[in-house]
Formats: structure tokens, C-alpha cells, sequence
């Protein structure tokens, strides 16, 4: 099969090989209706310009680097799919490295910048101080990180997720809740502990302690098996705050094996408002992030980086989706609670007596 050429289409256009040229690499002065004629012959032949020449030649790719976490997970896939839409809106494509966990960013970083990136995304939990070498690694490439805390001194773009835990905690409270157990992201995730330092913070205001505490890895699969740890005790829970909506997903699956109703016995909170959220049985009520607008926001940044501004932060707004699965603490609730204490201090005072 022959080889087409840039000599090939412009022969086809009617243009010469410069024009042509002038085209793919989006230069000016060329009018609109000879960029559409170079355009139609291209695709006629189904010709697809060098991209490895252009990088050697020096030339402008228009190409971005995206560093992310697991895609199977709801979040990253989302900002991934917006990421690539955006930048294939703005004639811009985006190369992705996948990496199993932060240690292997470093690597990642390098192997994007031998291939003329123009720009960094990073979408993976991050220290700051390893974010500040990533970014001085990188430099002069821009660089936007999207799971870092506030502190960093690194541009970033990021969920309020202090602000998405207050939401949680307080619907919960506000239906009268006073037993709720915390289900975290891993101790790893900036988010995860953003997150939970939140619902510690808003339960401690009302006096309370949480009823439990475990650590999932973002997985329906940890969801389900934590659920089980966090029902295990003497006393039921009587609301469950979860960092993610597919671990909220197995959390329901655990509660339904158990028997125990949703939100009848149990109410239970997820996070990030999934697009399957609203179909879980019971509908999930949740803290809504807009995974899209940050992947088409950080786009448009990466293109045009704030005008140089060093260490530019921006925290998006977050969101609390009231759907079926927490309702108000009934009163049966309250008395099973008082009756399972009641029964956990009877138990108390015999072990005292048994020892005499």
C-alpha cells in the first residue's frame, strides 16, 4: 500500500507542500477557505500527519500528558473521558500513563516529557513535597495536579472535600443520626483523609465520636467487606458516611445479605454522585463532584496556564444529592440503640460480679 504524502495532498488541494504544512501545524495566515480545502483532501486520502516528526523537528504538538490512577474507578475514568474530549475540541491530543501508585510518577513524568508534552495533568494522590518535586521536575512544562491538598505549592485544581464532608455529616445529623459510622478512602489519598477529617471534625462539634472506623481502597469489593467489619458490632450503626459511591455500593450489598434495611435500619452516604448512583436500590444519596467540568477545566488551563501565575488553586464546588437511602432516625431506631447499650452495660456489671 502506497505511502500518502504531504505532497499527495497537496496536489489534491490544489496547494502547494508549504501550505499544507502550514496547516497541520495550525499556523496563521492561511484563509479559512484553503484550510477547509487542505482539510477535505486529508481526509479524502485518510492522511495522518507525522506526529513523531513534528516532535523532532521541535515543533509544537499540541499534545498533553495525563498521569492518572486505576481507570476501572468511577472518578478517574470520568476526568480521563473529559480530558480527551476537551483537548480533541481544541485540536489538542492527550498521551495517558496509567501508574499502580505514587511512587511511580517520577518515571511516568520523564517517559511523558521525551515525547514533547506541552503540558502536564497529574490525577494521582499526592504529598506535597513529592508534588513539588514533580513539578520542579517537569518544569518549564506546566503542570496541574488534581488530588493534592491545599498546602501544596504546586498549581492545582481540586474538589472542596472539606466542604463535601460537612455536607454528609450534617444531613445525617440534621435527620437526627447520632450513631454513624465512617467508611475512609485509604490512608494514602489526600481526599480520602480530607474526607474523613471532615466527618471527625463535624461529629465532634456535635458531641459525638464515630461509631466505627474503617479504610476501603476505593473498591465496591472493600466497600462490601468493610460494610461487614462496620456491622459487626454489638450495637448497629445507625447511619454510614462512605468516601466513595462504589464502595457505598458494597456497603448495601453487605447490609442486604445482613437483612438489614435501607434506609429503614440504616442510612447510608456515598460520595461523588456516579452516573449509576441514582439507579443503586435504594437510589444513594451522595455529595456530588462535577468530574467532567474539572476534566474540561483542566484542559483549558493546560492550554492556557493562567498567565504564568505561579502556584494558581482553584477548588471546585461540591454538592449534596438527597436521594432514598438515608432517611429520618425513627424512634425504633433510638430504642434498639438505648436497648443495646443497656444490655452491653448489664454484661459489664456481671463480668464485675463474676470476679468477685
Amino acid at each position: 500500500m502506497k505511502t500518502i504524502t504531504l505532497y499527495d495532498v497537496a496536489r489534491l488541494a490544489g496547494v502547494s507542500y508549504q501550505t499544507v504544512s502550514r496547516v497541520i501545524n495550525d499556523a496563521a495566515h492561511v484563509s479559512a477557505k484553503t484550510r477547509e480545502k487542505v482539510q477535505q483532501a486529508m481526509a479524502e486520502l485518510h492522511y495522518v500527519p507525522n506526529r513523531g516528526a513534528q516532535m523532532l523537528a521541535g515543533k509544537r504538538t499540541r499534545t498533553l500528558g495525563l498521569i492518572t490512577t486505576d481507570l476501572a474507578l468511577h472518578a478517574p475514568s470520568q476526568i480521563a473521558s473529559a480530558v480527551k474530549t476537551r483537548a480533541g475540541e481544541e485540536g489538542a491530543s492527550v498521551l495517558i500513563s496509567m501508574v499502580e501508585n505514587p511512587g511511580h510518577c517520577r518515571a511516568a513524568v520523564q517517559e511523558l516529557l521525551a515525547q514533547r508534552v506541552e503540558a502536564l495533568l497529574v490525577n494521582v494522590p499526592l504529598e506535597d513535597a513529592d508534588a513539588e518535586q514533580l513539578s520542579a521536575l517537569a518544569s518549564p512544562v506546566p503542570v496541574l495536579f488534581l488530588d493534592v491538598s491545599p498546602s501544596a505549592r504546586v498549581n492545582s485544581l481540586v474538589f472542596d472535600a472539606q466542604q463535601g464532608a460537612k455536607l454528609g455529616a450534617e444531613h445525617l445529623l440534621g435527620l437526627g443520626h447520632q450513631r454513624i459510622a465512617l467508611l475512609s478512602g485509604p490512608e494514602s489519598s489526600v481526599s480520602a483523609r480530607a474526607r474523613r477529617t471532615g466527618w471527625q471534625s463535624i461529629l465532634s462539634e456535635a458531641g459525638l465520636k464515630p461509631a466505627g472506623i474503617a479504610y476501603g481502597d476505593w473498591s465496591a469489593a472493600s466497600g462490601y467487606e468493610k460494610g461487614h467489619q462496620l456491622l459487626a458490632g454489638p450495637a448497629l450503626p445507625d447511619a454510614i458516611l462512605v468516601a466513595n459511591d462504589q464502595m457505598a455500593l458494597g456497603v448495601m450489598r453487605a447490609c442486604a445479605e445482613k437483612g438489614i434495611a435501607i434506609p429503614g435500619q440504616i442510612s447510608v452516604v456515598g460520595f461523588d454522585d456516579t452516573t449509576d448512583s441514582a439507579w443503586f436500590s435504594p437510589p444513594l444519596t451522595t455529595i456530588r463532584q462535577a468530574f467532567r467540568e474539572a476534566g474540561e477545566r483542566s484542559v483549558e488551563w493546560l492550554l492556557a496556564p493562567s498567565s504564568g501565575e505561579a502556584n494558581w488553586q482553584h477548588q471546585l464546588p461540591v454538592t449534596l444529592i438527597a436521594r432514598h437511602s438515608s432517611a429520618r432516625c425513627t424512634p425504633q431506631q433510638a430504642s434498639r440503640e438505648e436497648l443495646a447499650q443497656q444490655l452491653k452495660s448489664l454484661a459489664r456489671l456481671a463480668e464485675q460480679l463474676a470476679r468477685g
